[in-house]
This record gives structure tokens, sequence and C-alpha cells, in this order.
């Protein structure tokens, strides 16, 4: 699925929508590998995301790398930017969070394309080049 917005409040929109159908369908659990460069709404993402379970204090994890939420689903929100190697990654509890029941999203999952694991949701969002604010977000499952 491809989704035009052209505002923060338009990619939450979408990322509701995304937490909004994987209840309804009864997953209790994903994985939602978040692609995009610096400053481009996965975070926002994130937020619209878990706004759908009832959280609104998400903010990036960039420093502490992941942060828990707890609401109607538990969300653990993961920031790889400062990830280098897998070391680094599974020194996190990565595969600790891989075993819980939860949505798991995560920034800067391109750092560990060989580390996403199957079944996994693939969200890229991009800036498009006639308008800054306009974004393309594509979500294949």
């Amino acid at each position: 699925m491809t989704y035009n917005v052209s505002s923060t409040e338009g990619t939450e929109q979408v990322a509701r929508g995304l937490a909004e159908r994987l209840a309804t369908l009864g997953r209790e659990s994903a994985y939602i590998a978040l692609m995009g460069e610096m400053g481009v709404g996965k975070t926002a993402f994130v937020r619209g995301f878990a706004s759908y379970f009832g959280i609104s204090t998400v903010k990036s994890p960039t420093y502490t790398v992941v942060n828990e939420y707890l609401g109607e689903a538990s969300i653990f929100h993961f920031d790889l930017y400062r990830i280098s190697n897998e070391d680094d990654l599974y020194s996190i509890g990565y595969d600790d969070y891989l075993a819980r029941r939860g949505y798991i999203l995560v920034e800067w999952s391109e750092r560990i394309a060989g580390e996403i694991p199957e079944g996994a949701i693939y969200v890229k969002i991009s800036r498009t080049a006639r308008d800054e604010n306009e974004r393309i977000i594509e979500i294949t499952e």
C-alpha cells in the first residue's frame, strides 16, 4: 500500500490505520521495520501507531536505543541509528524483545537487514521532490 501525506498528522493517521488493521485481525504481535532518511517521520509513525493503543508518550529512543510503552498493547520502539554491528544489537537484549508479545517498531532497520524476522511489515517513508513536507509512505506486508 502506498500513501501520500502532507503533514506529520497525515503520517500519524496512516500509522494509526495500520495499528487498527492489525488489531482488527487479532494480531497481538508484529515486527515493523521502519526505513527512511533522517527527519522523514519515522518517530511520528511510531507515535501514530502507539496512539491507537492509548499511548501518548512516544519520543525518539536515539540515546536509549529502545523505549517500552505499555497501554492496551505493548510497544517496543527501537532506534538503531547508533547500532554499528550485531554485537551492539544483541547486547541491548534484541532477541529477548523478539520473544515477547507486542509490537516491535524499529527505526533504521536497514542497519540490521539480516536480523529482521520473517513476516516483518516494512514501512518506507520518503520525501517527495516537489514539497519538503510531503511524504510517500509505502507499507509492504
